[in-house]
């Protein structure tokens, strides 16, 4: 049975509270996809709506804490040496087309080290959490990432690259590496969130991306460490904040899909 720290706690509740607000306006989504405006404006402010949620209900719990959000960015504290990380959707796209299939991502870091998160999708009510060294958890039960060690088994997530992206070239040319590599097709589901936090709970065997700000991996980060998992840049170094790059796996393959991108 797992146990909750007082801050984790924190976190789980404000996540739930603004659970709410999404689900009620992700059941509006179709209704709106008809009108002539789209749903863009709804979307963009049930976003801003979600993250008021979570920044109420975390000050007000914590109030020295710094805090950097998708929506507002960083709202700075000098004296606390804790910040939160928030992303109040991670996978908008998915969520203005009515996909039930995007999450909520926080995480907490003490001196820049991410010391607990919680990626919950609240659709299918599914929280992932973990905190350092008491173990990653889906809900209630404890969670490992897979044991494959052979890349040709594998199932491997990907994301972008976006229409604007400066790289978009470079994406392909890594995307197309793995992809002739792989038996089985790349997925890409849409939430770089929910794609770490399916390495974790060993849905998937491995995640590479480029281009993700901190909010989309934070939580992420603790919950697949936790389940035994590793983080790492496109060469297998630990500077995937800066180099904004990331490889999440289940450790096994991590050097074999280092070798794969860079070869």
């Amino acid at each position: 049975m797992r146990t909750i720290s007082a801050n984790i706690n924190v976190i789980i509740k404000a996540c739930e509270k603004a659970s709410k607000i999404l689900i009620r306006d992700f059941g509006e989504i179709e209704k709106l996809q008809v009108s002539v405006k789209g749903p863009s404006d709804f979307v963009s402010s049930a976003d801003k709506n979600a993250e008021k949620i979570l920044i109420n209900e975390l000050k007000k719990s914590r109030p020295s804490y710094s805090i950097l959000s998708e929506e507002i960015g960083e709202i700075k504290s000098e004296d606390s040496e804790y910040k939160w990380i928030i992303d109040p959707i991670d996978g908008t796209l998915n969520f203005l087309h009515g996909i039930p299939h995007f999450a909520i991502s926080v995480a907490l870091e003490k001196k820049n080290e991410i010391i607990c998160g919680v990626i919950y999708d609240p659709i299918k009510n599914e929280m992932f959490l973990a905190e350092k060294e008491r173990g990653a958890y889906l809900n209630n039960t404890r969670i490992k990432v897979s044991g494959r060690k052979n890349l040709k088994d594998c199932m491997i997530f990907t994301g972008g690259p976006k229409f604007n992206s400066e790289n978009k070239d470079l994406n392909f040319k890594e995307y197309k590496k793995i992809s002739d590599f792989l038996p089985s097709p790349i997925r890409k589901m849409g939430s770089a969130t929910l794609d770490i936090a399916y390495v974790a709970a060993g849905r998937a065997d491995g995640f590479f991306q480029r281009n993700l700000n901190y909010w989309d991996i934070a939580a992420g980060i603790i919950i697949v460490k936790e389940a035994g998992g590793l983080i790492t840049d496109y060469s297998g170094k630990s500077d995937y904040v800066d180099k904004r790059n990331i490889l999440a796996t289940n450790s096994f393959i991590n050097k074999d899909l280092v070798d794969l991108i860079n070869g």
